[in-house]
């Protein structure tokens, strides 16, 4: 579980690893350092799609029969103080809050009954989503890779371990936006529970240590555009705050 770190490391890497040592609220600062470096060795990003029912019926989607999943990559992490950015030439990004399960160990073909022993811990993320790239996308039958895979569109809190969240299914998590609430709900409200989250995903992908899954999102999900902040958090638990600006336009010869 160790994380070797140096200058050759990525940047996105480092910054998450020193996560251990921002101290969000004083049960931030219980977590072990074993806890932080999870997700700098994870691979992947799995996240569940419509996974509240509310969330789904907002955006016009009939609520799923089974988990609905899409993949990111960790290069869209980006730490608890960051700045999240909206690519050209888009003007805003949608907001969608959620509880990251983090995997401690390699999962394939779990039994849900012992789906909970491979979760190393639970953080909060963001899924930041192009909502515009994303329409265009699913109207052309095309995948939503772009939509929600680039560049600082996990936000991301550092890790809590599993003894601080006896039990992740009675949470409440909220965002603001320029201190305004947009998002507030319980996981309790999930479609489909983690264990069996983690024993369909892991029938499908194996699960490797650091990787996570993003639980689904409650409804009130919304645009945020240049110049605004977000505030977001587990209640009584942790807070995360990003600014949000426009991303240079890349140079191309």
């Amino acid at each position: 579980m160790h994380l070797s770190i140096s200058v050759h490391t990525p940047v996105y890497i480092r910054k998450i690893a020193a996560l251990s040592t921002t101290r969000t609220t004083a049960t931030m600062a219980t977590a072990p350092s074993s806890c932080q470096k999870l997700l700098g060795v994870g691979t992947k990003i799995i996240a569940v799609g419509r996974n509240y029912a509310a969330h789904a019926k907002e955006l016009g989607n009939a609520v799923p029969k089974e988990p609905v999943l899409f993949m990111k990559p960790t290069s869209s992490y980006l730490a608890n103080g960051g700045t999240i950015e909206i690519p050209h030439p888009l003007e805003s990004l949608d907001h969608e809050v959620e509880l990251a399960v983090v995997i401690s160990q390699k999962a394939r073909d779990v039994p849900e009954a012992s789906a909970m022993d491979y979760v190393g811990g639970y953080a909060l993320a963001l899924d930041m989503t192009a909502r515009e790239i994303q329409a265009s996308a699913k109207s052309a039958g095309l995948p939503w890779s772009i939509a929600k895979g680039q560049d600082t569109f996990t936000p991301i809190s550092s890790v809590l371990p599993r003894s601080v969240i006896p039990e992740p299914h009675n949470l409440e998590l909220w965002l603001k936006v320029d201190g305004e609430i947009r998002q507030k709900g319980s996981t309790k409200d999930t479609i489909f529970k983690i264990p069996y989250l983690i024993s369909h995903i892991s029938s499908i992908f194996t699960l490797l240590e650091g990787d996570v899954i993003l639980t689904g999102t409650p409804q009130g999900v919304g645009p945020v555009k240049a110049g605004q902040k977000i505030t977001a958090g587990i209640t009584d638990l942790l807070e995360i705050h990003f600014d949000v600006a426009k991303r240079q336009k890349p140079q191309r010869n």
